[in-house]
């Protein structure tokens, strides 16, 4: 194990887990980021009773130097663990992402028809045309990483503790991901409630349609129009908040 892996965690990305009510969520963060971006709303959740699992992704929430051997089978991978432990321990369970966190929980849901309910915030589904290709160029040239997508935030002042560059390797396999993704978002029958920023920097709100489109249960949408990407630390945040809490107490009614 190298030394970036073992580097300290960044304030405030630490993983953090609520100890609540018999029903669970889990709360996952995006490409890049770390659970500082999805701290407020998942204490939100909390003091709404939910038991709540934010975990922190392989490679995230320390040095890009760590993220970089990492990839999708492994923040997939940690995702699936933490959502057994917590069905393990509630009777209902909600998943919550942004962004990338987006992309983990449609996988899951395609994956897990037995969750109760999902919310995708400004989820990527989708790769852009000519994307891949230009992130395979800069591969070739040896670089590693290139500019990063943090802080996509319309508010001033306020700033996403992201890393400040985007690793090339990891992102992708991100891309992998959503291409895999488009074939598995018919399997997805689980309410949804789908997220989205009207102006977004970071991905496109066309990955909302698509995936509102393309899966089999029912669907609700909420547009946030004075945020970006990254809506849970910007101006429409209390929206987020409201809606995300609300979905998943009628999702869960009963429990």
């Amino acid at each position: 194990m190298t030394a970036d892996q073992n580097a300290p965690i960044i304030p405030g990305a630490e993983p953090t887990f609520y100890e609540g009510g018999p029903v669970g969520v889990l709360v996952l963060h995006g490409f890049t980021g770390n659970p500082g971006s999805m701290r407020a709303l998942s204490e939100r959740l909390a003091a709404a009773g939910f038991t709540v699992d934010m975990p922190l992704l392989p490679g995230h929430g320390t040095t890009l130097e760590a993220m970089i051997p990492t990839g999708w089978t492994d923040w997939l991978a940690h995702a699936e663990e933490r959502y057994a432990a917590l069905a393990e321990r509630c009777e209902q369970v909600v998943v919550v992402g942004l962004s990338m966190g987006g992309a983990l929980t449609a996988w899951l849901g395609s994956e897990h028809p037995e969750i109760a309910g999902l919310v995708c915030i400004n989820a990527v589904v989708s790769v852009p045309p000519g994307m891949r290709e230009a992130v395979q160029e800069v591969l070739a040239t040896g670089a590693d990483r290139f500019a990063g997508i943090a802080s996509d935030i319309a508010e001033p002042g306020v700033e996403e503790s992201a890393y400040a560059e985007t690793p090339l390797a990891p992102l992708l396999t991100l891309f992998d991901a959503a291409d895999n993704l488009g074939d598995r978002m018919t399997r997805i029958t689980s309410p949804l409630l789908v997220i989205t920023s009207r102006q977004d920097h970071v991905v496109p709100p066309e990955n909302s349609d698509l995936l509102a489109a393309s899966v089999s249960g029912p669907v609700e949408r909420i547009w946030c129009e004075r945020s970006y990407h990254v809506v849970t630390q910007d101006f429409d945040r209390e929206i987020v908040f409201d809606a995300t809490v609300s979905f998943a107490q009628k999702v869960t009614a009963g429990a």
